[in-house]
């Protein structure tokens, strides 16, 4: 079985928990689009929200293209919170890993995220952003496609 997301255009629902450094354990819910177009180029927009506190949303817009090799790409992200970032991603047999970086920050934030599919269709997503040495913000959920 081979990777439908990212790997594939499609809708994907997001549903998990969020915990901030400090703060109490907040449910999330999110929708991803990803986009493919010419010459191994993809766009996907991410939107993730609070259902139970007022928090802004968050959003990230990646634009990335994937080496001749298919197993490594590379992509930049606008996030609503962090700024513009770069980073790369990694194929695996069983999981995607991203690693990212935000462009001329202070703070030396960076972000991993790895995506273990548990099925065609859907993923477990675990993702973190660091400030520095310290963990700052943890996200676990499933993703799972919607099926037109």
């Amino acid at each position: 079985m081979s990777h439908t997301f990212l790997m594939e255009a499609g809708r994907w629902l997001l549903q998990g928990s969020w915990l901030d450094r400090d703060a109490m354990l907040l449910p999330v819910k999110g929708k991803i689009l990803v986009v493919w177009g010419r010459d191994n180029w993809y766009d996907m927009v991410t939107q993730l929200e609070f259902p139970t506190v007022e928090r802004d949303k968050i959003t990230f817009k990646y634009r990335g293209r994937f080496n001749d090799s298919d197993r490594q790409y590379t992509f930049v992200l606008q996030h609503s919170e962090l700024g513009r970032v770069e980073g790369e991603g990694w194929i695996a047999p069983e999981s995607i890993v991203q690693r990212y970086w935000v462009l001329g920050d202070r703070q030396r934030r960076t972000g991993f995220e790895t995506l273990r599919r548990l099925g065609e269709n859907t993923y477990c997503l675990s993702s973190s952003i660091m400030s520095g040495h310290y963990l700052s913000s943890l996200m676990e959920a499933t993703v799972e496609r919607q099926v037109e």
